[in-house]
């Protein structure tokens, strides 16, 4: 819903929201899936509803949905995959199977979760993508494939310089491995920096009153939160200029620190975002 947005080349940039908050339909918009109805999309310069060869054979996707042909082998996969892509990497499509401990006569229909996570993601940088789009790529896996998988991920952005549009409700990966954040609540973008400058400017603070009582009025704060005779609050403020005013206004910081990208979500878009350890 009049989503504006700019993803820089190179680098992670790291889509966050709630289930339902509308990260895979702004992805459909990316890849040409759906047409905007008002607004414009345009990647690499073009739109990827009128162009799609010239977009969708630089970009390298990963559904949420791994909506792989179940009855194909893997090597059959790589060989399918590979027919639509000039730019394909044999040697490189073969590095990421073993890397991935994937059985090449295997049947993508017997493959565990984690295994057809890896069989798309294969499939999706073999042709080394300029641009790489992930929608949900961990979600529903184990914490050793999702980190697998985040790795592999970061790798290839890293030792290639690629560009990479990561959706994830997984707050906690996103801050891991993204170098920017998009986050989007109700369809409405309410947050895009860097993740530096994002943490940088938001702080965790508890405060104590002197005079008890009510809620404390401080410059920046996104939300509060009272919890045995303190208040917790999350503050949009450098750190010098809270302090300034919670000694003006009788307030007494006990802590203060950097605020979790879950933390800066829930004051941000009022609805906590799930995470997974």
């Amino acid at each position: 819903d009049n989503a504006t947005l700019t993803v820089p080349c190179g680098g992670v940039t790291g889509l966050v929201g709630e289930n339902g908050a509308g990260k895979t339909t702004l992805i459909k918009h990316v890849l040409g899936l759906l047409r905007a109805q008002s607004g414009t999309v345009n990647v690499f310069g073009r739109d990827p509803v009128h162009h799609p060869e010239e977009v969708l054979r630089r970009i390298g996707y990963l559904s949420e949905n791994r909506d792989l042909p179940a009855w194909m082998r893997v090597d059959e996969l790589m060989r399918y995959t590979r027919a639509f892509y000039p730019k394909w990497d044999s040697d490189y499509a073969e590095k990421l199977r073993d890397m991935f401990e994937l059985d090449p006569t295997a049947k993508i229909g017997t493959l565990s979760m984690g295994q057809t996570a890896k069989a798309g993601l294969l499939a999706a940088l073999a042709h080394r993508p300029e641009f790489l789009v992930l929608d949900e790529p961990s979600s529903g896996l184990d914490p050793i494939v999702r980190r697998d998988i985040l790795d592999a991920v970061v790798r290839t952005a890293a030792d290639e310089g690629r560009t990479i549009l990561f959706s994830s409700h997984l707050l906690d990966e996103v801050e891991r491995v993204g170098d920017r954040v998009v986050m989007l609540h109700s369809g409405h973008v309410v947050l895009d920096d860097t993740m530096e400058a994002i943490k940088k400017s938001h702080r965790s603070v508890v405060v104590r009153s002197a005079n008890g009582g009510a809620a404390p009025t401080l410059p920046g704060m996104l939300s509060t939160q009272q919890e045995d005779g303190v208040w917790k609050l999350l503050c949009n403020v450098p750190h010098d200029e809270l302090a300034a005013a919670a000694s003006q206004g009788g307030y007494e910081i006990l802590e203060s620190g950097p605020a979790s990208l879950n933390d800066i979500f829930v004051a941000r878009a009022g609805t906590p975002a799930h995470v997974e350890e």
